[in-house]
């Protein structure tokens, strides 16, 4: 080992107890949130064991791409991409819509709390669900909503193809939210996730 860091990686490796003994937070102020979902309210917090690990498809580093390609960091011109804190933020806001993006296959594995199912390929069909109106032209969305779309994870299609067909539809790109760490990220945190069915 360097000399250099023998010192810096002896004090890492004696605070690693008293760390073990720390709160798991969601920030260094918030422990937890409290949403309401369709089934009453349910609280997100992180998994407070040290030693979880997430397991199964969640743990998958490499899958083929195409399919499975790394998505961009913004799937639209104007779409802000966010975190997890910023999506819980949203979560908690009653006039806020996250929408789960995924098919019904993975969405019955479990998604976050407070998020609604609105599948990929259903958005552009049900965007008056997010305030847009039917019109003669098209959809007429000067009252949409603020939404924030996810799916699997940063090698997941699912969402930005959904944001992109939204865009073209006339969605103003600014009220559109990108979560692009998805469920991989969330639970990758130890996140609260809604039960499998």
């Amino acid at each position: 080992m360097n000399r250099q860091f023998f010192p810096l990686f002896a004090l890492i490796l004696g605070m690693a107890p008293a760390l073990a003994d720390q709160p798991v937070n969601l920030s260094a102020e918030v422990p937890s949130v409290t949403v309401e979902t369709s089934e009453g309210p349910v609280t997100i917090a992180r998994n407070p064991d040290p030693e979880a690990r997430i397991e199964g498809d969640w743990a998958l580093t490499s899958r083929a791409c195409p399919p499975f390609c790394i998505q961009p960091m913004t799937p639209a011109e104007g779409v802000t991409t966010i975190g997890e804190l910023e999506l819980v933020e949203m979560l908690a806001d009653p006039e806020v819509r996250v929408l789960d993006s995924r098919t019904w296959d993975w969405f019955a594995k479990g998604s976050i709390p407070g998020a609604i199912h609105m599948p990929y390929t259903e958005v552009v069909d049900r965007l008056d669900e997010l305030g847009c109106e039917a019109g003669f032209d098209g959809w007429e969305c000067e009252n949409a909503r603020v939404v924030a779309l996810f799916c699997n994870g940063m090698w997941c299609g699912q969402s930005p193809t959904a944001i992109r067909a939204m865009v073209a539809e006339g969605y103003p790109a600014e009220r559109i939210f990108y979560y692009r760490g998805g469920m991989q990220a969330w639970q990758l945190l130890g996140l609260t996730v809604t039960p499998q069915s």
